[in-house]
């Protein structure tokens, strides 16, 4: 397989900044010490890929290369020096999330394959490796993980993402500009499914409770329905973390 291991290492590096980026940003929302955020940020930038690499039975990057280890502690000093310059935290933790998500859902697919998994073990394990760290940060933080908050796609993008790469990888085309390409397209799918508010259909349908629980799920998750409250979110979570109480 034709890459640039420079290249590949600095996006994903970068990808690791971007998730730590929103752990730390959730933290600040839910007004979580500096502890905590680094905490947060550490999962969310660390834990898809550390959950891949014992998946595929090899050391985690994240141990064997210290080098992982700077980005979260970058992102978190730079949420502490800068955060109060911040006045739309949602916004910003939903797009550093999803800019997150486009590098390494491909990304986690190109590990796989170059350690010889099958096309459908990679995908799962560049999906994993898109989503298991903001699944971690989310159930740390007592947030309603984007995964399953029901409001929009979040896992479509990311398999979308983790096809395209196999796509590219199969075909002979994966290089520098497919590995720049496929990281920007999944993030814009994942914030237009945002705002525009695409979403899968429910799994049963006819249940009365429905929609007043889908509405309620949109209301308490971060990830949740984007609205006016995303123009006047000072970020601030005094309320211990219920980020729909400022809509």
């Amino acid at each position: 397989m034709e890459s640039t291991p420079t290249l590949l290492l600095v996006l994903d590096l970068i990808g690791v900044f971007f998730f730590a980026v929103s752990g730390n940003l959730l933290a600040a929302r839910k007004d979580i010490d500096i502890t905590g955020g680094l905490v947060l940020g550490l999962l969310a930038g660390l834990g898809g890929g550390i959950i891949r690499d014992v998946l595929l039975g090899v050391t985690p990057l994240a141990l064997s290369e210290p080098i992982y280890l700077v980005p979260p502690f970058l992102a978190a000093a730079a949420v502490y020096l800068l955060g109060s310059l911040v006045h739309r935290v949602r916004l910003f933790i939903v797009v550093f999330d999803a800019a997150g998500l486009g590098l390494f859902c491909t990304f986690g697919t190109v590990r796989a394959l170059n350690h010889g998994m099958p096309i459908v073990s990679a995908l799962l394990l560049g999906v994993t490796t898109a989503v298991g760290g903001g699944l971690l940060r989310d159930v740390v933080a007592n947030e309603i993980p984007a995964v399953f908050n029901g409001s929009d796609l979040y896992v479509i993008p990311a398999t979308t993402g983790a096809a395209l790469t196999a796509l590219a990888v199969g075909t002979g085309l994966w290089g520098p500009a497919a590995s720049i390409l496929i990281p920007t397209f999944v993030f814009a799918f994942r914030m237009l499914a945002w705002r525009m508010q695409w979403r899968v259909p429910a799994p049963m349908r006819g249940w009365t409770v429905r929609g007043i629980d889908v509405r309620r799920r949109r209301e308490d998750s971060v990830f949740g329905r984007p609205g006016r409250g995303d123009d006047d979110d000072e970020g601030g979570g005094g309320d211990g973390g219920a980020p729909g109480s400022r809509r």
